[in-house]
């Protein structure tokens, strides 16, 4: 074992080692230049790999707001999942915000992004996904390997899942597909970014692939706005302007040259909110926030969505190890289901934790914060306390809808590019998103009927109405429960909805940015990242993210160099 975590080690010291060969500066360090082929705003799960890709040939500024993962143990071990996501500080890797439907989620702001916080779960999407989006498929299959070889691992099988998965296949989720990073209908173990020891190893890793001599990563760079020349015909970006962890300003300009850009990856809520700040949005909304006009666009920050998702409460006799997801069921039905075990801490404590369901993280309060009064949380913490001890101790299976037809968007409160803006995804508001809701529960509690499970985890099968009512005590939130919870489905579904973070859009195409991704209507402006996307790719979405990120640095170097590109 010595030897194996010395391999570990060396591994590690030869990637900080080659990441240190980067220009990795603060923001408020002098020492970079101001003129760059491409500005990339995000070193997140596209942002480092794209940087990665084009720096082979170009120079290459990336401008992230958050700081780096890998001192932060939270972040880094597995154990620590839920720990992140807690942490509400204005250094934290994740930045929670509350959409308007009740429901809190978060943000990353780190280098590596949404992979740094993440369950770490990795599948590829599917052949249709990739068909509809007109990605060359040829170069999907040179791009996803790119990524794999370097950051993903196959998941050591751990008991919970192995019921889990006997449990899937009883239910009718079947055939079962083994280890495969494939989307396929039935039963399978997709692949994880963290290694045997529980180590994560994200998006940031990605950049020790880059050219050093051309590649400038800046850490705590909040950029404010895209700089726009608009004496010609078309706006033309020029830079941008950002400011440092002490709050200085700074702008970065882009070479004068037809194929230089910058380059949006800030995610699915920075890349609307940075095109708003830019002044490429509707236009009534720009002006009441008095933000000069430099496009016109209706269509920014519009269809927004969000997978939700519903959990279903699996008790057991026995202190599960933590597990995240390892084993998906994708079913034809439009319905996903996942598992994960193991985070419980104390029972008398509102600190303890539920991770990926963790009501301190925030998923599950649904109730506005305006609404939260003293009497509310004091019952809260009362109603945790009363929990059965094996609430601390079990899992929960996950039921997630693909492809959400409910629709909500995205608007600025106001111009300061550190507040969250204004979200709603509407979840449930379409009838057919809450009937797939309904099947998927009915799934769910099948699997946590079945004997495989019962048998492992040593507690008798419970009826369905008993498994709704634990789990929605085990959810342990702030929204007000209906006495029909645990009779009506449909009821359930709307009342204990969370995240899994897989929240998409504001940045269309055809309507923001055009197949090729560039912004509409101005030039040397382009969109890489999940805002494009008008459904997640596969069962979950950061590896077809983390694709893009090196889909779009070839693409844009065989476009530009054909041959001479040399990749």
């Amino acid at each position: 074992m010595a030897l194996v975590n010395g391999a570990l080690v060396i591994k590690k010291l030869i990637f900080f080692l080659a990441l240190c060969l980067i220009s990795l500066l603060s923001s408020s360090q002098g020492g970079h230049s101001n003129d760059y082929d491409y500005i990339i705003v995000g070193g997140g799960t596209a942002g480092c790999p794209l940087a990665a890709t084009l720096s082979q040939n170009f120079s290459v500024l990336v401008l992230e707001r958050g700081g780096v993962p890998f001192a932060n143990s939270n972040v880094s071990f597995l154990q620590n999942f839920h720990i992140a996501l807690e942490d509400t500080s204005p250094k934290s890797p994740s930045q929670p915000f509350v959409s308007t439907d009740g429901v809190i989620n978060s943000r990353a702001r780190v280098l590596g992004g949404g992979s740094v916080i993440n369950a770490g779960f990795y599948t590829r999407a599917s052949p249709r996904f990739i068909k509809s989006v007109g990605w060359d498929a040829k170069l999907v299959n040179e791009s996803y390997p790119w990524i794999e070889k370097q950051i993903v691992h196959e998941p050591q099988p751990q008991p919970f899942q192995m019921a889990f998965r006997d449990s899937l296949l009883a239910a009718g989720v079947s055939p079962f597909n083994g280890f495969t990073y494939d989307h396929l209908y039935g039963t399978k173990v997709g692949g994880t970014i963290f290694d045997r020891f529980g180590r994560r190893h994200s998006s940031a890793e990605l950049l020790s692939s880059g050219n050093p001599q051309k590649l400038t990563v800046l850490i705590y760079a909040t950029v404010q706005k895209i700089v726009f020349d608009t004496s010609g015909k078309k706006p033309k970006a020029v830079g941008v302007t950002f400011k440092d962890e002490n709050g200085n300003q700074h702008q970065a300009f882009l070479v004068d040259k037809p194929q230089s850009e910058v380059l949006l990856s800030s995610g699915a809520i920075g890349s609307p909110q940075m095109l708003l700040l830019s002044g490429i949005g509707p236009k009534a909304d720009l002006e009441k926030l008095n933000i000069p006009v430099v496009l016109n666009n209706e269509f920014v920050g519009k269809g927004m969505a969000d997978n939700p998702m519903n959990a279903i409460f699996v008790p057991s006799s026995r202190a599960e190890k933590q597990t995240l997801i390892q084993t998906v069921g994708i079913t034809k039905m439009g319905v996903y289901i996942e598992a994960s075990s193991g985070f419980g801490q104390s029972q008398d404590s509102i600190e303890c934790n539920h991770g990926i369901l963790s009501a301190e993280i925030g998923q599950l309060s649904t109730i506005p914060p305006k609404q939260r009064s003293p009497e509310a949380i004091q019952a809260f913490i009362k109603h945790k306390r009363n929990l059965p001890h094996e609430a601390f101790k079990g899992g929960f299976v996950l039921e997630k809808i693909a492809s959400p037809i409910s629709k909500g968007d995205l608007s600025l409160i106001n111009t300061n590019v550190d507040d969250n803006p204004s979200v709603s995804f509407n979840y449930f508001s379409h009838p057919y998103d809450l009937k797939r809701c309904v099947d998927g529960i009915r799934i769910a509690t099948k699997v946590v009927q079945s004997e495989h499970f019962t048998n492992y985890t040593r507690v008798d099968k419970q009826t369905v109405e008993k498994i709704l009512n634990m789990s929605v005590k085990a959810n342990v939130n702030l929204i007000p429960k209906n006495i029909n919870d645990t009779k009506s489905l449909e009821q359930f579904c709307k009342d204990t909805v969370i995240t899994i973070w897989h929240y998409h859009g504001g940045c269309h195409v055809g309507t923001v940015v055009s197949p090729d991704n560039k912004v509409l209507g101005v030039d040397r402006v382009r969109v890489v990242d999940g805002s494009t996307f008008s459904e997640s790719p596969g069962t979950n979405p950061q590896a077809t993210v983390m694709m893009m990120g090196r889909y779009m640095g070839l693409k844009i170097l065989r476009d530009r160099l054909g041959r001479a590109a040399g990749i």
